[in-house]
């Protein structure tokens, strides 16, 4: 929405405790839900693409067949988070187990920048697409527990670390979380009893 710039209200919740009014318009229970003019709408991907379809400028490529390959590309972040998602481990040796898994998934996203992506510095080329907003939330945790973690596993992808930089440099990504972001993500990985939790500064989790 800041990329339309839509002006909009945000609640956060705790997901931890989740209160009756969320779970009544969130049939999965998950995180986000945009509410028009009283009717909720829940799911990334499905909000994006309302967003996309009646609010101007569009971010989804106007050639259909672009267009639907981009669509592909992003009903792929789940199972490319699941690969990149290598710190909800919790020793060191399942770390680098996943980190197999992750270099699988990060090989077909750098298939995709090589096939569909535009010349940067983002995958619609000059301006964020929706394959940005969707791959940048996760982008922006696997960067930030990167720095804990020091797998260096973006250096074997310079495509990726790039599309990445650019991603996680722009205004409208870094807005798109609250302030105390790192804080809260800290405090889920130390909850969990994670193994990256044993390497972050206690600084950081304020």
């Amino acid at each position: 929405m800041r990329v339309k710039a839509v002006e909009f209200e945000v609640t956060y919740i705790n997901l931890r405790e989740k209160p009756d009014w969320f779970l009544a318009i969130s049939p999965h229970g998950k995180v986000p839900v945009l509410q028009v003019d009283g009717q909720p709408l829940f799911e990334s991907n499905a909000i994006a693409e309302y967003l996309d379809e009646v609010v101007a400028p569009r971010l989804h490529p106007e050639d259909p067949i672009t267009r639907a390959r981009h669509r592909a590309w992003t009903d792929y972040v789940p199972t490319f988070a699941s690969g990149l998602s290598v710190y909800y481990a919790k020793t060191a040796e399942v770390v680098e187990q996943r980190l197999e898994d992750a270099r699988a998934k990060l090989g077909k996203l750098t298939e995709a920048i090589s096939q569909d992506a535009l010349p940067g510095p983002f995958f619609g080329g000059q301006e964020l697409c929706l394959v940005d907003a969707a791959y940048a939330p996760f982008l922006q945790r696997f960067v930030l527990v990167e720095g804990w973690l020091k797998t260096g596993l973006m250096k074997e992808y310079p495509e990726i670390a790039a599309w990445s930089a650019a991603l996680l440099a722009d205004e409208r990504v870094i807005g798109s979380v609250p302030d105390n972001f790192e804080k809260e993500f800290v405090g889920n990985l130390q909850r969990r009893g994670l193994y990256v939790a044993d390497l972050i500064p206690q600084v950081a989790a304020g």
